[in-house]
């Protein structure tokens, strides 16, 4: 008989292989992954402020530690059942476990496909499974009575294992080399027009000069301006990334308008498109976090789009929403300032990557992107402000004005020689614009920092600057304090306060010891 040990090595193995065949499976017909999709139900039912807490404490690691989550809990599940891999438990485990992935599968829309590959990941499961077992049976006479009949058993078993792992690996790996070919091909389709145009600037910006002199040097570990597209932040619902096909795409806009418009990619390519530097900042990004970003984005103005489709006279809000279902939406009068807001369909120069929303999506200067940075963008709705997006109901502000914020970066170590040191870092706040940072050591006075802002298109408060300014470390244990000033005289509050329900705030804060 199977010992209890190999039969639970046995049942993790099946279960591992069950889980990489379902990923190729969902590879090959181009729909959710059962694991994806299971995540995505764990998501949709979490209460709104475990997330804020795991997002808080996990940051861009939260949807792969998810992932990785239930991927161990259902190879814990085969290893369970593998201690008696011949009874009803073990079959019944892995059709329910199968049985779980397909309804979450077919929730993704996938109705036909994902309660198919459902069957067929628990099918293949029941079959390794079985395969394992067979291995460990000596079939004839008793193992402990001919060595030869244990040593095979052994070798048997081994090979079974080393089979199982190379095939949920070579299937994986096949699921992932699908996936990434047909983003490159639907990506490929879609060219960004040579000739575009900056966003006007509406707004009148003083120049960002600072009383103190000398050069501004860049140090090494301070921010670039522009934050590349496979380095630029992601938090988003989305488990998996949607695939849509640029050719089938399209973008509705409805509501309380006076002409209801519906637009193909093809349609916005051919518009003026405009070149905008904006900053991007998640709500829950810390007090000195790392979840925003600069870029320069390519888009179709959103007030253009909304004025030819006439905005009725008791629309109050602009609620977007993904093709995955989710849903944003912010009070219409934001757009009443001359605010950057665009719906966006390049990224740096190129169309948006698929992490960051391709074909479109929506980018708003100003507000946090819980209630307007909407990916993979599908429909824009004029409302009245009694409707919700997602995360409203979660417990988050209806409302979620970009705080004022700076940050330190450099220095990098905590430990430095008495001396001469450079202390840099970003600071933004928009729509308004950054008019001065300050440094404080200890509780000593606080010093004007110098500001650079690179030329970019766009509204000079959009997007962050970089400052920067010399200091002579005496030794000790010393503390850093930054703090920003917008260009209407507001400064950054002291806080600090929490993440929720809008945004935190504080000085961000780093400690120094100085030998």
């Amino acid at each position: 008989m199977a010992t209890p040990r190999k039969g639970r090595l046995a049942g993790a193995l099946a279960a591992l292989c069950a889980l990489a065949a379902g990923e190729f499976l969902a590879a090959v017909g181009g729909i959710s992954s059962p694991v994806v999709a299971v995540g995505d139900l764990v998501i949709d039912l979490t209460p709104g402020p475990v997330i804020r807490r795991t997002i808080a404490l996990l940051g861009t690691a939260q949807k792969p530690l998810l992932l990785t989550g239930i991927v161990t809990t259902v190879a814990i599940l085969g290893w369970v059942v593998g201690r008696q891999p011949n009874s009803h438990l073990a079959i019944t485990s892995f059709l329910a476990a199968g049985a779980l992935g397909g309804l979450a599968t077919a929730r993704t829309g996938a109705y036909f496909g994902g309660p198919l590959v459902g069957l067929t990941t628990a099918a293949v499961g029941i079959f390794a499974l079985r395969r394992g077992i067979r291995t460990l049976e000596p079939g004839v006479g008793d193992a402990s009575e001919d060595p030869r009949i244990t040593t095979a058993t052994r070798r048997g078993f081994l090979g079974y294992a080393a089979g199982m792992t190379a095939a949920a690996g070579s299937l994986a790996a096949g699921s992932r080399l699908l996936v990434d070919r047909r983003d490159d091909e639907l990506r490929s389709l879609v060219t960004l027009p040579a000739r575009r145009r900056s966003v006007p600037t509406g707004r009148k910006r003083p120049s960002l000069t600072t009383t103190t002199e000398g050069p501004f040097r860049n140090p090494d570990g301070l921010t670039q301006w522009i934050t590349p597209n496979d380095r630029f932040y992601r938090i988003d619902t989305a488990l998996s990334i949607p695939r849509v096909d640029p050719k089938s795409w399209t973008l509705a806009i409805d509501g309380l308008v006076d002409r209801p418009l519906l637009f193909t990619l093809d349609d916005l390519l051919s518009m003026e498109l405009v070149d905008a530097a904006i900053t991007l900042s998640c709500v829950s990004n810390e007090i000195g976090g790392p979840l925003v970003g600069n870029a320069v984005w390519t888009g179709v103005p959103l007030s253009e789009l909304l004025e030819t489709a006439g905005i009725g006279t008791t629309a109050e809000q602009v609620m977007s929403r993904s093709v995955d279902g989710f849903t944003a939406g912010f009070p219409l009068r934001v757009l009443d300032d001359d605010r950057t807001a665009l719906v966006a369909v390049g990224m740096n120069g190129e169309p948006l990557p698929f992490r960051h929303g391709f074909p479109a999506r929506l980018v708003v200067a100003g507000i946090y992107g819980y209630v307007s940075a909407v990916k993979w963008l599908e429909n824009i709705s004029l409302t009245t402000m009694a409707e919700d997006g997602y995360w409203i109901p979660r417990g988050w502000a209806k409302e979620a004005p970009i705080k004022i914020a700076s940050r330190i970066d450099v220095p990098l170590r905590s430990q430095l020689p008495a001396g001469r040191h450079a202390v840099a870092g970003v600071a933004w706040a928009p729509v308004t614009g950054v008019a001065a940072v300050e440094l404080q050591v200890d509780d000593g006075p606080w010093l004007e920092c110098r500001l650079r802002q690179e030329e970019a298109p766009g509204q000079e408060g959009d997007s962050w600057v970089q400052w920067f300014t010399d200091w002579e470390a005496e030794p000790g244990r010393r503390i850093l304090r930054v703090r920003a000033y917008d260009l209407e005289g507001r400064v950054q509050s002291e806080g600090p306060k929490s993440i929720a329900p809008d945004g935190a705030e504080g000085w961000h804060t780093r400690r120094v010891l100085i030998v």
